[in-house]
């Protein structure tokens, strides 16, 4: 079963938001003086638009949730199994605590690497899929 036009075309319209923020964050990695927290909030946003995409193309819907697990766990599981889980479960935490100040610590500069890697990992495996059903809606 293909995805509808409108599927995609919402797909795409996610990823490339995905996309911004995945940019957001390199740059900020980038810079000596950006906060680590910033660069793992944004990767976790990146890799939650292109979590929702990935259902969106599936025809599943999903919950309001920065939870990127519990969005992996209602992918089919050929593709949940692309991306790595616990990748999934230390970008979620940034997506509730770099928002605000708290009980938590900020993350090294280290830690926002392996984050912008995770999220980087995620939107490889989504693009991959959104490509796919760009080519057989076009074809």
């Amino acid at each position: 079963m293909s995805a509808s036009p409108e599927a995609v075309a919402e797909a795409q319209r996610w990823m490339r938001y995905a996309r911004e923020e995945l940019a957001l964050a390199k740059v900020l990695a980038s810079d000596a003086d950006s906060p680590a927290r910033l660069v793992c909030w944004h990767s976790q946003q990146a890799a939650e638009k292109a979590l929702k995409a990935a259902l969106i193309i599936n025809g599943i819907g999903f919950p309001r949730t920065h939870n990127l697990v519990a969005l992996r766990a209602l992918l089919p599981s050929a593709l949940a199994e692309k991306i790595d889980i616990a990748e999934l479960a230390e970008l979620t935490q940034w997506g509730t605590e770099s928002r605000y100040p708290g009980d938590w610590d900020e993350p090294s500069d280290e830690e926002a690497a392996a984050m912008l890697d995770a999220a980087v990992g995620a939107i490889a495996v989504v693009e991959g899929l959104v490509s796919r059903a760009v080519r057989k809606s076009e074809g």
